[in-house]
């Protein structure tokens, strides 16, 4: 199987680390990326080959027959990249957030409709062992219907997001469509439903500052006192930045309130200071006959029956890179270019969760319900 890879990252570099485990007949077959040394990189890693350079992906695709496409871009272009493979309906795996801007996010959608593209969105968190395992538990009806869901992400590495690249708001879009993509979507998967309305609010309470624009935590003052200070730890060269500096863009956390289809609502709250134990990532689903609720950081699903004294506890073993799911997204994307399977995360759930995301952006901005519909 000949790939090609369009930015070559960190991320996608994991993702290839993953598929050429799962698969070593999986090989890069050339990169298109503005730092040339990466091709190189890559080469090295697959027995010292030369890996060719391609300026733009047009470039890429008519020079090499290949199986398969990974864009692992920063996240504004994502789109403008995507649009570019589909045509070829070659199987594309795509990070997200699939689009950052609601023009991007309907000009993929329109190219999708256009080109019945064979694409699966990098969304781990839907096919854990353990969002499985809580999908299955609602579906045997032990609970009965979902109505109503609490779902919350305490960040314990939320640094990321004001002492690297991701401080430009430009290239995220808010950290909805960073984080809340993922549980947007996982949650879109277990209830079966669709999201109708949203209202959301977001606070920027704690990575604000007078510190200069530009300043490096190298360079400041305090760098040994501080504790966000990255100078001495071996993130300093990918998080250099000063995350209480003027230009430290991004709320520090955010909150939706998301009405489906029957009725229901969903709460979703998000935080990008909570440290160390601080850190939890789950939900709850609550029905009339009892809750389910799960937390990736400790791997534990409980059932609590509400009309009988009884508990359920389950504790998993969750894997490495995204709780295990990185694992399954490789698997998937191998067959997709097999031609023996379909994505287990399509471009349609990529579609919506953006959607979602940036109406909630747009809700927290204007203070108002926002309708989560295409029109």
């Amino acid at each position: 199987m000949r790939m090609g890879v369009i930015g070559y990252g960190n991320r996608i570099g994991g993702m290839i680390k993953q598929i050429q485990k799962a698969d070593p007949e999986c090989q890069v077959s050339g990169i298109v990326d503005p730092n040339k040394a990466r091709s190189k990189v890559i080469g090295e890693n697959q027995g010292g080959k030369d890996i060719p350079c391609f300026d733009t992906p047009d470039e890429m695709l008519q020079s090499l027959q290949l199986d398969g496409v990974l864009i692992g871009t920063r996240c504004s272009l994502h789109t403008k990249m995507a649009l570019q493979v589909l045509p070829s309906n070659i199987p594309l795996y795509l990070e997200k957030p699939v689009a950052t801007t609601m023009e991007d996010l309907m000009r993929l959608k329109h190219a999708h409709e256009l080109h019945h593209s064979r694409t699966i969105v990098s969304f781990p968190l839907r096919v854990t062992t353990l969002v499985q395992l809580v999908k299955e538990i609602i579906g045997s009806g032990k609970i009965g219907s979902v109505e109503h869901v609490q779902a919350v992400n305490n960040v314990p590495y939320g640094g990321v997001y004001f002492h690297s690249w991701y401080r430009d708001e430009n290239e995220t879009g808010g950290l909805f469509l960073q984080k809340a993509t993922h549980d947007f979507d996982y949650i879109n998967d277990i209830i079966g439903q669709r999201p109708v309305s949203v209202c959301a609010m977001v606070s920027k309470q704690i990575f604000k500052g007078s510190y200069p624009a530009g300043l490096k935590c190298v360079d400041c003052a305090e760098n040994r006192t501080c504790a966000e200070s990255t100078a001495f730890t071996p993130e300093r060269e990918l998080w250099p930045h000063c995350c209480f500096a003027e230009d430290t863009g991004n709320e520090d956390s955010g909150s939706a309130l998301m009405r489906y289809e029957s009725g229901m609502h969903m709460s979703y709250s998000q935080n990008f200071f909570a440290r160390r134990q601080a850190a939890t990532r789950g939900a709850r689903f609550l029905g009339y006959k009892g809750t389910v609720e799960f937390d990736f950081v400790t791997g534990k699903v409980q059932v609590f029956m509400h009309h009988t004294p009884r508990v359920e506890t389950y504790q998993l073993e969750l894997g490495e890179d995204h709780f295990g799911g990185d694992r399954t997204l490789a698997e998937s994307f191998i067959g997709m270019m097999r031609g023996t399977s379909e994505p287990v995360a399509t471009l349609e759930d990529g579609l919506l969760s953006a959607l979602q995301c940036l109406k909630a952006r747009e809700s927290a901005i204007t203070e108002t319900f926002q309708t989560i519909a295409w029109g």
